[in-house]
């Protein structure tokens, strides 16, 4: 049976070679949406998947960015990049110190700086809270289709309501998946990472990301939460148009979820759980959804 890393590591090996650069000794840090290798020398390599060339080009140029404004983030090589490997768009980057996975308060304090940057001339889009969730619902092949379809349904009403969303905080630089997840915490301090969703768009999208696992999913408590809360010097469950962000939010982490138990047995209790809770059939929020990586 082929190995789920061959796909990737002949891409890797491709786009080392078109970069300069020597693949051998390399070893897989994460194979997942996106494929991670790490290089014998300081390098890390990030593989996305087919047609995100833009995003990929988006990644680098708002690290880069970061980096002239002194914002604590990964760096990206200083190379030409990214490099298309057998249709995949490929970026490169400096391999981060001893780290562990950041907090809810190292996500507060980087929001904070990337929040207050003035907007750079970069050609970074507007945020797309909705984009490829209709190309997950469509993979989710463990699910009915009577859950595709009110996926799909209320893909369609959340799309909707976003084009009359309430105004609220002025639009910024947002990060565009401000979770734990990705920050990591060195020795030196928090390091923001992972810039493909980076955009203009509304401060709250960020936010949002940590009151859900206050709200929806249950992953921070109350405390952690206030705390955050009086760190950035807002509650964006107090606004008006949370609802409609959480409810976006929600449903990214669903379909995340449904699209990769099609390929991860493993997942697919969890999948199926955070469709049943989205779909009323599993009582009160918050439902402690369990983490997948």
């Amino acid at each position: 049976m082929t190995s789920p890393s061959m796909p990737t590591q002949a891409v890797l090996h491709a786009a080392c070679r078109a970069a300069g650069l020597n693949a051998t000794g390399a070893k897989p840090i994460r194979l997942a949406e996106n494929a991670t290798w790490r290089l014998p020398r300081g390098v890390v390599v990030r593989i996305a998947q087919p047609g995100q060339f833009t995003a990929a080009t988006r990644e680098v140029q708002v690290a880069r960015w970061l980096a002239t404004q002194g914002v604590p983030a990964v760096r990206a090589l200083d190379l030409r990049q990214p490099v298309a490997a057998n249709g995949h768009p490929v970026t490169f980057w400096h391999e981060l110190p001893p780290h562990k996975t950041g907090t809810v308060a190292d996500v507060v304090v980087l929001l904070k700086q990337l929040h207050g940057l003035p907007k750079p001339d970069l050609p970074l889009g507007e945020l797309d809270p909705f984009v490829r969730l209709a190309e997950r619902i469509d993979a989710a092949s463990t699910l009915s289709d009577d859950d595709r379809q009110w996926l799909h349904h209320r893909l369609e009403d959340l799309k909707a309501q976003w084009r009359s969303r309430p105004k609220g905080l002025p639009e910024c630089v947002v990060h565009g998946d401000a979770w734990v997840g990705n920050v990591a915490r060195t020795a030196a301090g928090p390091l923001l990472m992972d810039f493909e969703r980076a955009s203009f768009g509304p401060p709250e999208w960020d936010l949002v990301s940590t009151a859900v696992k206050l709200t929806t999913t249950g992953a921070v408590t109350a405390e952690e939460y206030a705390a955050f809360c009086a760190s950035y010097g807002a509650d964006v469950t107090e606004w008006e148009g949370y609802g409609l962000f959480a409810g976006a939010r929600e449903l990214r982490m669903a379909t995340y979820a449904a699209q990769h138990a099609a390929t991860r047995p493993e997942w697919q209790h969890e999948a199926q759980h955070r469709i049943d809770c989205l779909r009323g059939r599993a009582g009160a929020p918050p439902w402690r959804w369990k983490g997948i990586m």
